[in-house]
């Protein structure tokens, strides 16, 4: 039975602005939604998730996107894995969320982002996958006229071995999907996976290799207008004052200029070089508004003040740190801070948008993580029911959390659209306007104070976290009472998503809450990233203080952690650690919990001559409970480090006069093939969980490092990025 919801304008767009702050909507999974489907006339369906062609192939429903890191072949393994069909005639496409809202939200959260696309769905897809294998094999079972349960399936074909009958899936499909669906749906055992947990080949490769693919920047539509846009430079608070649309009236192909909101101005012209060409000759004139001072000093030195303030908000709690601090035979303290930091997608932020005056209908086709999401944006921005509108959603080209955090692309292409009755207007973000209005990795310091017995115990630590919460920006209705829960990813004392593996006696992490005008955004690993340099690196620093080995340092106090202990010292064994390293080569450990997945790594580093470094090889070791495609996991792995490893070594947005200062890759480098390390994935899911893969080995890559660097030159980088500094031994 399909659970009715609200599906008036206010309440979707309410709801759908929660889901992208990091809510999540509920529904109810009807596995046989293929019957309703059916008497309809739709497209044939067995359910939701399953459509069984005449030929055998079968196409499998995601609601889900993919941006690269393979979770749309995950999520076909594991439905074609409970369906039991040929995995050579399967193939996927996404439903649209205009469907979805239509039909109930029968598939469920359209978001990917925080390492969910598989591990916060895996249940009800496998049930989809399941209960549709179940009626084909009932449909079968009615037509021979046989108890279901003598027959079986395998590969698409179900036999009755008594009688030597067998049939297709395809043959089927049409008498299966007008059957009632099971109630009860088991799910195989994962010990007894043939598809699912093996390294199938991914579904989009070949496309993306012929050149097949379509991305949104690639996107071509009859009769298409092309739009660049500038918005105030001044992040927060700047305006548009004015602009002379004569001035560019002239130039080839322009068609009209169009103020956007109250805050940007865009050209609409034959071609995207025409209107950027007339963009940049175009007269604008700002008002920059109360933040055309704002600077990344004024950030600096709000956050510092915000390390000692009285005020906090308390993320984690056991014992007096203060006193025990104070009675501590040796007493540690060390601050850290971690800047601004932008996505840096490889294709910049468009959509296209269509407005059809007649039908009294908008249409979008965009890349998003969350289709719900830029449904509700699109509605909003036309003054539509979100029922007139539609989002097509287009594989990324690149995501990182950028295009969970706002949907301002579909707004502005949606305005503009209105314009142009009738014609689809393309906008595309210069890389420039791309990096200059982003949705940053918010900036933070710390302050850590660590108490030692006289036998080197950690008694007590406190750790100060002075910064932005994302949540104030994204989703202020997702405070606690003020409190940003996600500031304390990875830190907090219990839970199944990032829980601290350290017994400690006398434990406070706090926050105080400090936003400079500057917008946060969710930015890949998200606060777990910062949060495990802070902890990791100061682990290090008490093991030496400590006068031990920076690995037993840790062991003694994760004893209550088994998987946490688990995988640091997978890679300990695996790097090598206690024995000596190749000449000149030094090491460093960190581990970290998030996303609901446990990891750790060993970092292989040397020093250059011109106090550099040079990252030799990694080794990661993942607890993410099911590994559903063991490939897939390990270029996530590698992937994370080439986005962490670019952060933590060259990567800081600064702001002055209230702008963004980096415009492009000359002033906001990214790793090369030249830098990246070898890297070494140790895969050992313990299977009684679920976790993400997409996002966690990205925490561990900066401790990991910061400790070698460390090791090798006996300096502290508590400061990022690595470029900043010259590592030359003192």
């Amino acid at each position: 039975m399909t659970v009715a919801i609200d599906t008036s304008r206010r309440r979707f767009l309410a709801g759908s602005a929660a889901a992208a702050g990091g809510l999540t909507l509920g529904f109810h999974i009807p596995f046989g939604a293929g019957r309703e489907a059916a008497a309809q006339g739709a497209t044939p369906e067995v359910n939701a998730w399953v459509v069984v062609k005449p030929d055998d192939s079968v196409v499998v429903r995601v609601a889900r996107i993919d941006m690269g890191q393979g979770t749309v072949t995950g999520l076909v393994q594991l439905v074609a894995e409970e369906l039991e069909c040929d995995w050579a005639k399967v193939g996927y496409e996404y439903p649209t969320p205009g469907q979805n809202l239509a039909r109930n939200r029968v598939w469920g959260n359209f978001q990917t982002a925080g390492s969910q696309g598989i591990r916060q769905s895996q249940e009800y897809v496998r049930k989809g996958g399941a209960a549709a294998r179940m009626m084909l094999v009932q449909a079968a079972a009615q037509q021979w006229n046989v108890p279901a349960s003598e027959c079986t399936a395998a590969k698409g074909v179900i036999t009755h071995a008594a009688s030597g009958r067998s049939t297709t899936y395809g043959k089927v499909a049409d008498a299966a999907a007008r059957l009632e669906a099971p109630k009860d749906v088991p799910l195989k055992d994962p010990k007894s996976w043939t598809i699912a947990g093996k390294s199938m080949q991914r579904l989009d490769t070949a496309d993306k290799v012929d050149g097949r693919k379509v991305f949104g920047i690639d996107l071509k539509m009859p009769g298409m207008l092309n739009a660049a846009i500038r918005a105030c430079p001044v992040l927060l608070g700047g305006k548009l004052k004015s602009f002379d649309a004569a001035s560019v009236a002239g130039k080839a192909g322009v068609r009209k200029v169009v103020a956007v909101g109250d805050g940007a101005v865009a050209v609409v012209a034959e071609t995207w070089w025409q209107a950027k060409t007339a963009l940049d000759a175009l007269k604008i004139e700002w008002d920059l508004g109360p933040n055309a001072k704002a600077s990344s000093d004024d950030t600096a030195a709000m956050l510092r003040a915000g390390l000692d303030a009285r005020e906090a908000f308390e993320g984690n709690k056991a014992g007096d740190a203060d006193a025990a601090i104070a009675a501590a035979a040796k007493r540690i303290e060390a601050v850290y801070s971690v800047p601004h930091q932008h996505h840096v997608t490889m294709e910049p932020m468009n959509a296209t948008a269509r407005w059809s005056a007649a039908l009294d209908r908008v249409e979008v086709w965009c890349p998003t993580q969350n289709g719900e999401s830029a449904l509700a944006t699109a509605a909003a921005a036309s003054g539509l029911p979100p029922a007139q509108c539609e989002v097509y959603r287009i594989d990324l080209g690149g995501g990182f959390g950028r295009r969970a955090t706002s949907h301002d692309y579909v707004r502005q292409a949606v305005i503009l659209a209105k314009e142009f009755p009738g014609t689809p207007i393309k906008l595309v973000w210069s890389r420039e306007e791309d990096m200059l209005h982003g949705w940053y990795h918010p900036v933070t310091m710390c302050k850590l104070t660590g108490g030692l017995d006289a036998q080197g115990n950690l008694t007590a630590l406190k750790m100060r976290i002075s910064g932005q919460s994302i949540l104030a920006t994204v989703n202020p209705n997702g405070l606690q009472n003020g409190r940003d829960p996600v500031v304390f990813q990875g830190l907090n004392p219990s839970g199944a998503e990032g829980r601290f593996g350290y017994s400690i006696p006398n434990l406070m992490i706090d926050h105080a809450m400090r936003n400079p005008p500057v917008p946060a955004g969710f930015w890949r690993g998200v606060n777990n990233n910062q949060n495990a340099i802070y902890l990791e690196c100061f682990m290090d620093e008490l093991a030496h203080a400590a006068g031990q080995d920076p690995l037993e340092f840790r062991r003694k106090m994760l004893g209550n952690s088994p998987k946490h202990l688990g995988v640091l010292n997978a890679v300990a064994e695996r790097a090598g650690w206690g024995k000596p390293a190749p000449a000149g080569v030094f090491r460093g450990l960190a581990q970290h919990m998030g996303y609901g997945s446990y990891v750790a790594a060993c970092a292989e580093v040397s020093i250059t001559q011109r106090g550099g470094v040079k990252v030799h090889r990694i080794v990661a070791a993942t607890d993410c409970g099911h590994v559903v495609n063991p490939q897939q996991v390990a270029a996530q792995i590698e992937g994370s480090f080439v986005y962490g490893l670019s952060a933590a070594l060259m990567q800081e947005i600064t702001i002055k006069d209230g702008k963004v200062e980096q415009e492009n890759f000359d002033s906001y480098p990214c790793m090369l093939l030249e830098d990246m390390p070898v890297v070494e994935s140790i895969l050992m899911p313990s299977g009684d969980f679920w976790g993400g893969v997409g996002e966690p080995t990205i925490f561990v890559a900066a401790p990991a490092v910061l400790n070698a660097i460390f090791a090798a030159t006996g300096k502290r980088i508590r400061d990022l990025p690595l470029s900043k500094h010259d590592l030359r031994k003192a």
